[in-house]
C-alpha cells in the first residue's frame, strides 16, 4: 500500500508541471511551428492562439502595382507566419495631437507601405467544418486615412469569443493611391479611380474562397464599418461586382449618401495633379515612380484648385469639401447610391444603420462648461426665433437633458443621413432595416467626450476593457456592451438584431420611424428627434 502511494505521489509530482501548463494555457498565448496552421489558396498560414481564439494577422489577400486593379497574391511555398499586423496604406503623418482627445482614442498609427492589401482573422476554430457567421470590419478614416490597427476597439478577439463568429478586418488603398482617376490617360489606368474599393471586393472574394478553413461560412458574411468604413459599406451595396459576396450590412455613422464623385470632376483633379508636378499627359507613367510624399503634396494643391474652380462655376462642394472617395466611373460604380438601380442591387440585404448622439460636436470645446444663458445665445445664432422651439424639442427628444451644453452639441449632420438612408432602403418588398441612435454618455474626463464619433465601437466589439480611456470601464459600460455586441452578433447570424436585455426592436419603416436608442436604459421610440431635426436640419 505504501509502495502504491509512493508511486502515485511521484506520478503526480511528475505530471504537475504539465497539468499546470494545461490549466494556465487557456489564459496564455500559444504559438509555435505546429500551432494554428491552416490553408489558403496561396499557401499555408500560421497564426497563434490566445485564450482559445485562433488569431491571424497580416495575411495577403491581393497584390497590386500603383493605380492598378488588384490581383491574387503571389503564392508561397513554406508556411507563412501571420502573427503581426501588416502595413497600413501611406497617409499623412501625424505630427501633433489634441492631448485630451487623443487620450480617449489611443491611436496606433502602424507602419506604412503601399502594398497594404492584408487582412486579419479571429476565430474559435479552424479546419473543423463548422460554418460560423463571418463579420468583416471596414475601418474608418474617410477614404484618405485610417487602418485596421488604428483603434484598440477594432480588435476582433472578444467579439469572436462571445458570439462564436469569425471576425475579419481589412486594409486597403486609400487617398490618391486608391482613388486618383487616371482613366483619361489610357486603358491601363481604367481601374485607378476605384482601386481602393476594388481592393475591398478582392478581400471579399478571398473570404469566399478561403474562410471555410478558418471555420467561417462563406454564405453568411456581414460587412460592417463606421464613419468612412460605413461609407465603404454603402458603396459596396451599390457595386454590381460585390453582389453575392456579402449577405448583411451594418452602417455606423457612415450614411453620407449624397453621391459619388462625378467622373468629369475626378479627371479634372488628375489633370490638376499632373499640372502641379509639371508633367504632360504623355508623361503620366512617371507617377508610378514619384514618391508618395511628393504625390500627396501635389494632390492637395490639385484638390483645392479644382474645388475653387467648381465654386466659381457655381458648383460649390458641400460637406467636408472636395476629397478622395469613390468615383462614378460607369463600370465599377455605374449608379449613384440613391438611384433605383443601385438600390435594387442590395434590395435583399438586411441593413442595420445608425449614428451617435453627439458625433463630432465634443471635439469643439467652445460649449463646455457654459451656463444656460450662454447656451441660449449660441442657439440663437443658429435658430433665431426658433430657439425656444428647438430647446423644447431637445427636451422632448432627450428628457434627461440637464447640462446647458446638452442643448448645443447634438449632432444634426449624421443623424439626418441615417434617416434618409433608412427611408430609401426600407422599401416595400425589400429586406428589413433596423435603425439605432447611440446616446450613452462617457463619464471620462469630466464627461467631455459624451457620445462622440467612434464612442459606440468598444460596445459593438465588446472591448470595454481595451478602451477604458474612452468608456471609463465601469459597470454600466460593460452592461451596455454586452447587449450591443449581442445585437450585432445576432444580426450577423440571422439578419435580426433582437437580443436579451434589450427591448423588442422592430424593423424600421418610413411610416413607423422606430429607432433603438442605446443608453443605460435602452428604449425603442418612433421618430424620437423628429421635431428637433425639423428645426435644426430642415430638408
Amino acid at each position: 500500500m505504501k509502495k502504491k502511494l509512493l508511486v502515485v505521489t511521484c506520478l503526480v509530482v511528475y505530471l504537475l508541471p504539465s497539468l499546470t501548463y494545461a490549466q494556465d494555457n487557456s489564459d496564455a498565448i500559444v504559438a509555435g511551428n505546429k500551432i494554428a496552421i491552416t490553408e489558403t489558396e496561396s499557401g499555408k498560414v500560421k497564426g497563434y492562439i490566445h485564450k482559445g481564439i485562433y488569431t491571424y494577422k497580416g495575411i495577403p489577400y491581393a497584390k497590386a502595382d500603383r493605380f492598378m486593379a488588384p490581383s491574387r497574391p503571389t503564392p508561397w511555398t513554406n508556411t507563412r507566419s501571420s502573427m503581426t499586423y501588416g502595413p497600413v496604406c501611406p497617409i499623412d503623418p501625424t505630427t501633433t495631437v489634441n492631448d485630451e482627445i487623443e487620450f480617449s482614442f489611443n491611436h496606433n498609427w502602424g507602419y506604412m507601405n503601399e502594398h497594404c492589401q492584408t487582412l486579419n482573422v479571429w476565430t474559435q476554430g479552424i479546419n473543423d467544418g463548422k460554418k460560423r457567421p463571418v463579420m468583416v470590419w471596414l475601418h474608418g478614416g474617410g477614404y484618405s486615412a485610417g487602418s485596421y490597427v488604428e483603434l484598440p476597439s477594432y480588435d476582433g478577439e472578444s467579439l469572436s469569443r462571445k458570439g462564436d463568429v469569425v471576425v475579419v478586418s481589412v486594409n486597403h488603398r486609400l487617398n490618391l493611391l486608391g482613388f486618383l482617376d487616371l482613366s483619361a490617360y489610357g486603358d491601363k489606368y481604367k481601374n485607378s479611380s476605384n482601386a481602393g474599393m476594388l481592393d475591398l471586393v478582392a478581400s471579399l472574394q478571398w473570404i469566399k474562397q478561403n474562410i471555410a478553413n478558418f471555420g467561417g461560412d462563406p454564405d453568411n458574411v456581414t460587412i460592417f464599418g463606421q464613419s468612412g468604413g460605413g461609407g465603404k459599406v454603402v458603396t459596396l451595396m451599390t457595386a454590381p461586382s460585390a453582389k453575392g459576396l456579402f449577405h448583411k450590412a451594418i452602417v455606423q455613422s457612415g450614411s453620407l449618401i449624397s453621391g459619388f464623385m462625378e467622373k468629369s470632376v475626378a479627371q479634372r483633379v488628375a489633370a490638376a495633379l499632373l499640372e502641379e508636378l509639371g508633367l504632360q499627359a504623355s508623361q503620366v507613367d512617371s507617377l508610378q515612380k514619384i514618391s508618395y510624399d511628393q504625390l500627396s503634396a501635389a494632390s492637395k494643391k490639385a484638390l483645392r484648385k479644382v474645388q475653387d474652380a467648381l465654386t466659381k462655376e457655381g458648383k460649390p462642394v458641400t460637406g467636408f469639401g472636395l476629397g478622395w472617395g469613390p468615383v462614378l466611373d460607369g463600370d465599377f460604380l455605374p449608379y449613384q447610391p440613391t438611384d433605383a438601380a443601385a438600390l435594387e442591387i442590395s434590395k435583399n440585404i438586411p441593413m442595420l444603420v445608425g449614428s451617435t448622439k453627439n458625433e463630432f460636436t465634443p471635439f469643439i470645446p467652445g460649449s463646455r462648461g457654459i451656463n444656460m444663458d450662454e447656451a441660449t445665445a449660441i442657439l440663437k445664432k443658429k435658430y433665431n426665433d426658433k430657439t425656444d422651439a428647438y430647446i423644447a424639442a431637445v427636451k422632448k427628444a432627450y428628457p434627461n437633458t440637464v447640462k446647458p451644453s446638452d442643448y448645443t452639441d447634438i449632432d444634426v449632420f449624421f443623424r439626418p443621413g441615417v434617416i434618409k438612408h433608412a427611408n430609401i432602403k426600407a422599401a416595400p418588398g425589400a429586406a428589413p432595416v433596423y435603425v439605432y441612435l447611440f446616446a450613452w454618455q462617457s463619464p471620462v474626463n469630466d464627461g467631455i467626450y459624451k457620445s462622440m464619433h467612434c464612442m459606440e465601437l468598444p460596445f459593438v466589439f465588446n472591448n470595454i476593457a481595451r478602451c477604458e480611456e474612452m468608456t471609463g470601464g465601469g459597470k454600466q459600460a460593460y452592461a451596455l456592451a454586452d447587449k450591443m455586441s449581442s445585437a450585432w452578433i445576432n444580426f450577423a447570424k440571422s439578419g435580426n438584431p433582437n437580443a436579451k436585455g434589450l427591448p423588442q426592436w422592430p424593423a424600421y419603416t418610413a411610416a413607423n420611424g422606430l429607432t433603438m436608442i442605446f443608453d443605460n436604459q435602452s428604449e425603442v421610440r418612433s421618430n424620437p428627434d423628429e421635431e428637433l431635426l425639423k428645426i435644426a436640419a430642415p430638408k
